[in-house]
């Protein structure tokens, strides 16, 4: 790791030699362990840090200590302890579900990627004035064949799209697709759901989150045959090329002929869920095959658009409207030699590919949701955007259409980070060719923060005819620290709103200015105000998730994990989102217990109880 220049006069201490769980997680470089710190017996697994110890010692554990394996699943609902506040009462019931990686490292010397670790499901299920939490791992096939229940051993047999085995088989491992269902979580049709970037959805079971099996009915169930523009790919070319791939990576790495992307949306005006595939040949072709899914309440297809771009794309996250679809243009491009090293298993297979930075432009998608008829391609408008954004994750959407002139205007409230930053083999910091991780690639240098996340405003003006006549990029509500994770209240999603949440750094620690971040942030577009909640020093927080409770845009409560590093221990705050940032806006604190203490999660769903 590279250790930041920057230290504060007064250096960062743990409050005295905490004692911690074993450290499962992702090895720690010896190379910089310094002799302040040590690590006794792993029976005793005390860490202490000299108080003469500068901060980037203390920030380099604190940033180890958010993925650290969690082998612990519950048997039975935990009661967590009120630490502060109470419940509402008006409260609604519910449960709150997180998602995210639970398993780092094996017990055979292979560590994995974040974006790779075995999915670990949390559940909080609030019930008059207690909060229930449940956690199990979801038992897909990948993690069937790598964990044996009766010893509770793991041996990693899955590379993963991000890592490369050390303990297990390394070349010619062609079990590259590990679908860990580890992305996002989503509950629909009386179905809960987790979803990863590259496969079929998992069903868990709410009432005990035990896993069902795979869910398979976004491949459209044959209700509608829609072909795209000029069948499967127009380009001669490449649709042979794609013919030859298909058995390559259908039989021999096993991938799903689509790709269903872990983002979906839901449209509260229509009751409708929205969900987005593309080709498993798109990865390593100039052309991009996208599908886009609408579904009733009870999961019944009710239409299916394709469309074709003639470029090469990497889609994340997406947006829509009330009228259409919109997506942003992550431009990748095939990388040959790191292709070589990622089929021989030498690199992840992620090597393959890398940004396309030939372009001074990034294009954004919009595309008709509706017409006459709703089954068939799209004709969409294509708007470069007068700057290279990598959209990360969107918050929300909105159209307004001028009668008087026929004109259309769009917003797109999203967080997005520069192309010269991102880089897909150092994401969270992980080095592949150690299984470490280095906090210092998430906390670049002050002449390079603006390049790290951060909240973005895009306007786009289309005349009568459909022309772009305006299209700029501002900094949303002009605010200029690291963010990621915007949500909205989701009864507007797809329509204009006012109020922003998204997990947002404090910029107060100085060797991790940017990320893990610490603060929720609340940005109110009119007038453009902004409020903050701070966790508190060695406090970090996730991606927040709105409770509605009325028909009021900021009626509601927020919730959050909080990730006290410094002492292992995880809290759910809840917060009050018209008291943002006052002195009563924090409603309550429930303690998780310290056995059950997990990693840091990525995507959340609130689900109110019918």
């Amino acid at each position: 790791m590279k250790a930041n220049s920057l230290t504060p006069s007064l250096p960062l201490q743990f409050p005295s030699p905490v004692k911690l769980p074993p450290p499962t997680g992702i090895r720690f470089p010896s190379s910089l362990t310094p002799k302040a710190i040590s690590i006794s017996t792993p029976n005793t697994n005390r860490i202490s840090i000299n108080k003469n110890d500068d901060d980037s010692i203390a920030a380099f554990w604190d940033y180890q200590f958010l993925f650290i394996s969690q082998r612990t699943e519950t048997e039975n609902p935990a009661v967590l302890r009120l630490v502060d506040g109470a419940i509402p009462p008006d409260f609604p019931s519910g449960t709150y579900y997180l998602t995210g990686p639970g398993m780092f490292s094996d017990d055979h010397g292979s560590t994995v990627h974040p974006l790779d670790g075995h999915g670990y499901l949390r559940a909080f299920a609030f019930e008059k004035d207690e909060v229930a939490f449940m956690a199990k791992y979801v038992k897909t096939e990948a993690k069937m064949e790598e964990h044996d229940p009766e010893t509770d051993r793991w041996r990693f047999t899955h590379r993963g799209p991000f890592s490369v085995l050390k303990g297990g088989k390394k070349l010619g491992n062609t079990k590259v697709m590990k679908n860990v269902a580890n992305t996002s979580v989503l509950r629909w049709g009386g179905r809960l759901l987790c979803l990863w970037e590259g496969g079929d959805p998992y069903e868990i079971r709410p009432e005990d989150l035990d896993t069902v099996g795979k869910f398979s009915a976004f491949d459209g169930g044959g209700d509608h045959d829609s072909p795209s523009r000029g069948g499967t790919y127009d380009g001669g070319f490449w649709r042979f090329a794609a013919e030859l791939l298909k058995p390559v990576l259908y039989g021999v790495f096993k991938m799903p002929p689509k790709r269903l992307l872990s983002h979906y949306k839901v449209d509260a005006q229509r009751n409708r869920l929205l969900i987005m595939s593309c080709n498993a040949e798109d990865m390593l072709l100039p052309t991009s095959h996208f599908t886009f899914y609408e579904f009733d309440s009870n999961f019944k297809l009710l239409q299916k658009k394709d469309l074709v771009i003639d470029d090469h794309l990497m889609i994340h996250d997406w947006a829509f409207t009330d009228n259409h679809y919109i997506l942003f243009a992550n431009r990748i491009k095939l990388d040959v030699i790191g292709a070589m090293g990622a089929i021989t298993g030498v690199s992840p297979m992620i090597s393959a590919l890398s940004v396309n930075t030939n372009k001074s432009t990034s294009p954004i998608y919009l595309i008709p949701r509706f017409g006459e008829d709703s089954n068939k391609d799209c004709k969409e408008t294509i708007v470069e955007v007068p700057s290279r954004l990598w959209v990360l994750h969107v918050g929300n959407a909105f159209e307004i259409i001028h009668e008087e002139d026929g004109t259309l205007d769009f917003q797109i409230h999203a967080s997005s980070c520069s192309y010269q930053w991102f880089n897909f083999k150092k994401l969270f910091g992980y080095n592949w060719q150690t299984g470490k991780l280095d906090p210092s690639v998430m906390n670049p240098n002050e002449t390079k923060s603006k390049q790290f996340p951060h909240l973005v405003k895009v306007c786009i003006s289309l005349s009568k005819n459909g022309k772009c006549e305006k299209c700029s990029v501002e900094p949303l509500s002009q605010w200029p620290k690291s963010s990621d994770f915007p949500i909205i209240n989701p009864k507007f999603s797809g329509l204009k709103h006012n109020y922003l949440y998204a997990a947002t750094s404090s910029g107060n620690r100085r060797s991790l200015p940017s990320f893990p971040f610490d603060m929720i942030v609340k940005l109110d577009a009119v007038p453009s105000t902004v409020r903050t909640w701070f966790a508190g020093n060695r406090r970090f927080v996730g991606e927040p998730v709105f409770v509605p409770k009325g028909d009021g845009e900021d009626d509601g409560y927020l919730l959050v994990v909080e990730y006290a590093v410094s002492i292992q221990r995880c809290y759910l705050i809840i917060l009050d989102a018209q008291r943002f940032g006052e002195a009563d806006g924090v409603v309550a604190r429930f303690e998780v217990p310290k056995h059950l203490n997990f990693p840091l999660g990525f995507h959340g769903f609130w689900a109110a109880n019918t």
